[in-house]
Order: C-alpha cells, then structure tokens, then sequence
C-alpha cells in the first residue's frame, strides 16, 4: 500500500470514527454530512470521495467489527459448533451493544423499512450478517462438524432472528432489555436443542 492508499484509508477511517461517536452521542436523524466531516477534521466534499450519503457510513459501521468474528469463528479449530456459535452470538450482541443504542436503531430501521437502507439491497446489514451466519454454517458441514442434510437455511434465518428480536428489544426497551444477557440464555437453553440432530460427535 502506497502513501497515498495510506492517507485514504486514514482519512475514511477518521470519517467513520467520527460518524460511530456523532450517531452515538445524537442519533442519526439529528447529524448531518457536514457534523461528520468537522468532528472529521475534513472538508465537506472529501466525504463524497468515500460515500454517497450518511447511511453509507451506517453500513460501513456494520460491516467491520462483525467481520472480524467470522474470521475469529473461522479460526477456532478444534472446538465445537455449539461453542463455536455461542461465540459468535456473544461477540456479535457485544458489537452491537459498543456500537450504541442509536446505531442499532438505524441498523434495525434499515431492515425493518428498507426504503430507508443504501440502495443497493445486498449490501445491508441483514444480508450482510445472513451471509455471515450461513458461511460459518456451511464451513461446519464441510468440516464434518455438522451433518450433511443440516438445513443450514433455515437454521441461519431462525438464528439471525433470534439476534435482530434481540437487537430490537434492546431498541423497543430504550435500553432496559440487556441483549447480551439474554444471548446468554439462548445459548445455554435453545442453541444446543435446536442442534442437536445435526452435530456429528
């Protein structure tokens, strides 16, 4: 990477950080483009060379952290899928959670309204964690972990469910309803059940 790749990242990278803190703090109807780059540091038209609008940077803030979970559940050879996916539902509701109230709640009107999400439908969140969830499934019948008749359709719209009714409470409770707790219990409680028959052992 170059000196000039460097700076653009750079650059972004403070783009987005501003974004995460002004959505925190505000909530996404009260910024603008302009809030973000001055907390930025960047002119206004430097946003425009990384983004088309705001809720691009509400994407970008979806996409990085929940990244990095698949590569850590990818990474976790020689455990198995149930501990592999408590993991992964606990660093998930754990992003969410550090990402704020008011980001969940763009993420989730996104979803709920999709009017409202970028224009291209593929690039939301919800297909984004889909995706995400339906990987490390299919990675876990490859691997022998899960069997080869293991619905891993239906068991990823069931699981990603869970989370967003989740993640959703948490926005329906102003906060009151604690997601990662209740991972917690789904985990220990449901997760294993619904598994069940499909584990190889």
């Amino acid at each position: 990477m170059n000196k000039r790749q460097k700076a653009a990242q750079e650059t972004k990278r403070k783009l987005i950080t501003a974004g995460l803190e002004l959505l925190k703090e505000k909530g996404f109807d009260s910024i603008n483009v302009e809030d973000i780059t001055k907390k930025a540091g960047v002119a206004k038209g430097t946003f425009y060379t990384y983004f088309k609008r705001k809720e691009d940077i509400v994407l970008d803030i979806s996409r990085a952290p929940f990244g990095e979970i698949a590569d850590e559940v990818e990474k976790m050879d020689g455990l198995e899928i149930i501990d592999k996916l408590t993991h992964y539902f606990n660093r998930f509701m754990e992003c969410v959670e550090s990402c704020g109230i008011n980001v969940c709640r763009q993420w989730t009107r996104d979803v709920l309204d999709p009017a409202n999400a970028p224009d291209n439908k593929d690039r939301q969140k919800w297909a984004y964690d889909v995706d995400m969830l339906k990987n490390i499934l299919n990675s876990a019948v490859k691997k022998g972990e899960l069997k080869k008749d293991t619905p891993v359709e239906l068991l990823t719209h069931i699981l990603i469910s869970e989370l967003y009714g989740m993640m959703t409470c948490w926005c329906m409770s102003d906060g009151k309803f604690e997601p990662l707790d209740w991972t917690e219990k789904f985990c220990s409680l449901q997760l294993k059940a619904m598994l069940l028959h499909y584990i190889i052992k």
